[in-house]
């Protein structure tokens, strides 16, 4: 089976009500789980947690989640709810790559771009995509190839480039991968954009053993950069959490979570026999 790898999103104090908003608006969507600090839900059968971290990170559109909806009228809904009380960043309009597309910031600072499918697109989709801006410009496809080499059931899929003559020749004008049978979207975002990858959107790899836990840990910070609670940032910037499959299980014990938690707090990279009770 692939590792399940699955975006978190980072909230002041609002993870709850934020997927209970995003469940009630589409269709194929339902909360998994909550309690205070994490609240797990899916869309369209892609699971989400949202974290109440506090106020020190912010959500930004380098990483947001792409949607390709089948029927107008449910893309205009969607649009809509998403828009109340968020900020449009591309109005929904006619492009040359889409004869519907828009990106919206909603009311908790999440982004979204959202445009009609196509002929290849069955079901409505859901993939967080990936923008290199600034310093992290043109970096889309060496970080296609070190994401598809490192983790297994993976494909580097299709990758556009701007074109001969273009000023940003060779550089990822669009592409579409799959990571651990998941799949994303990554894009090399030329131009001043303010911001870049950092914790409020990061990824978190469940794995079954601590080999399988050493192996991504070692080759996500080898040029990244180790955080704790088994958050790290790999050489591009993007936040990962490499975490053992049954650590929410285990906080949540009655008997031994406070145990888990209080030992988790302490560790950079995560140990799994340290996690569990002692005999």
């Amino acid at each position: 089976m692939p590792t399940p790898i699955y975006p978190c999103l980072w909230f002041d104090h609002q993870a709850t009500e934020a997927a209970r908003f995003y469940t009630q608006l589409f269709d194929d969507a339902r909360i998994l789980q909550e309690n205070p600090v994490v609240t797990s839900f899916e869309i369209y059968g892609r699971r989400i947690i949202g974290l109440n971290g506090g106020p020190q990170f912010k959500i930004n559109p380098s990483i947001s989640l792409f949607l390709v909806i089948q029927d107008e009228k449910e893309l205009h809904r969607l649009w809509e709810g998403l828009a109340d009380g968020g900020e449009a960043l591309m109005a929904l309009n006619t492009y040359p790559w889409s004869a519907l597309y828009g990106w919206i910031k909603d009311r908790y600072g999440m982004t979204w771009q959202l445009m009609i499918g196509d002929e290849r697109h069955s079901q409505p989709a859901m993939t967080p995509s990936l923008l290199f801006t600034g310093p992290r410009f043109g970096q889309a496809e060496e970080a296609i190839r070190f994401y598809t080499t490192l983790f297994p059931h993976s494909d580097s899929g299709f990758i556009q480039h701007y074109p001969p003559g273009d000023e940003k020749e060779g550089k990822v004008l669009f592409s579409e991968f799959t990571v651990a049978d998941s799949p994303f979207i990554a894009m090399d975002g030329p131009g001043e954009h303010g911001y870049t990858f950092n914790e409020g959107v990061s990824f978190v790899v469940e794995c079954d053993t601590q080999e399988e836990i050493d192996h991504y840990w070692e080759a996500l910070t080898r040029d990244g950069e180790e955080s704790m609670c088994g958050w790290c940032v790999d050489p591009f910037g993007i936040s990962w959490q490499i975490i053992p499959a049954q650590l929410s299980q285990w906080i949540a014990d009655p008997d031994y979570g406070k145990t888990s938690m209080q030992a988790m707090l302490k560790m950079k990279k995560l140990i799994i026999a340290d996690l569990l009770p002692k005999e």
